[in-house]
C-alpha cells in the first residue's frame, strides 16, 4: 500500500480527499485481479462500497473526484503514466487502470532486477 499512497501523493492527492483510501484500495484490488477493470461497476465499486459503508454510485463519484484532482494538480505525471496527452480528466476506471498498470510494471522491474543480481 505504501507505493500506492506514494503515487497518489505524487499526483497531488492527500488523505484529506474522501476518495483517497478507497482509491488506494481500488488500485490494490485491481493489481490483484486486473479483470476488475473490465466491469468496474459490477466487479469493483460494490466491493468498495460495502467495505466503506456506502453505495456504488458514491464510490464512483469519489474516485472520479480523485481522478479529476490528480489531472488538475499533476497532469504531466498523469499523462506520463498514460503515455499520451489527456485532453480531459480520465474516467475513474481509466484512472485506476493507469495507476495499477504503472505499479504492476514497477513491481515486475523490481523482481527482474532482484533475480538478475
Amino acid at each position: 500500500m505504501e507505493q500506492i499512497y506514494t503515487l497518489l501523493h505524487r499526483l497531488g492527492i492527500s488523505a484529506t480527499y474522501t476518495g483517497f483510501y478507497p482509491a488506494a484500495e481500488a488500485v490494490r484490488l485491481c493489481m490483484q485481479r486486473q479483470d476488475r477493470l473490465q466491469l468496474v461497476t459490477k466487479r469493483l465499486y460494490p466491493v468498495l462500497a460495502k467495505q466503506y459503508g456506502t453505495n456504488w454510485q458514491a464510490m464512483e463519484r469519489n474516485l472520479r473526484t480523485v481522478s479529476k484532482a490528480a489531472w488538475r494538480k499533476n497532469r504531466p505525471l498523469l499523462e506520463e503514466l498514460a503515455g499520451l496527452p489527456l485532453p480531459k480528466p480520465p474516467s475513474a476506471g481509466y484512472f485506476l487502470a493507469l495507476l495499477s498498470g504503472h505499479l504492476l510494471a514497477m513491481q515486475k522491474r523490481e523482481e527482474e532486477t532482484a533475480t538478475a543480481e
